[in-house]
């Protein structure tokens, strides 16, 4: 994939990252696994309102384009435009969040 692909679980722990993602970041699918995204690799002023939209996406509701302030391996902060999509498992329950830049 050409764009930075995420997963989390229902508790907002990384379980999804893919290549683009490293690329952008410099985290590796290791660094990141399991930890709690927004706490982890958001800007500080930005966590709520990403957190809400996670959380959002959580209940089914999905939001386009948004401002996605990751922070880099090297401190630096990466700004992605983000689509967050419910994910949902065989039983249409709610199982996380894939996030798509």
């Amino acid at each position: 994939a050409n764009a930075p692909i995420f997963g989390i679980d229902t508790n907002g722990f990384v379980n999804e990252w893919n290549r683009m993602a490293t690329e952008i970041t410099g985290f590796t699918t290791d660094d990141v696994m399991d930890k709690d995204l927004v706490r982890t690799f958001i800007t500080p002023e930005y966590q709520d309102s990403v957190g809400e939209v996670l959380h959002k996406a959580l209940q089914g509701e999905e939001t386009a384009n948004f401002e996605f302030p990751l922070f880099t391996k090297s401190n630096e902060r990466v700004d992605i435009l983000l689509n967050a999509a419910t994910r949902r498992g065989t039983d249409e329950v709610v199982v996380g969040v894939v996030g798509v830049g």
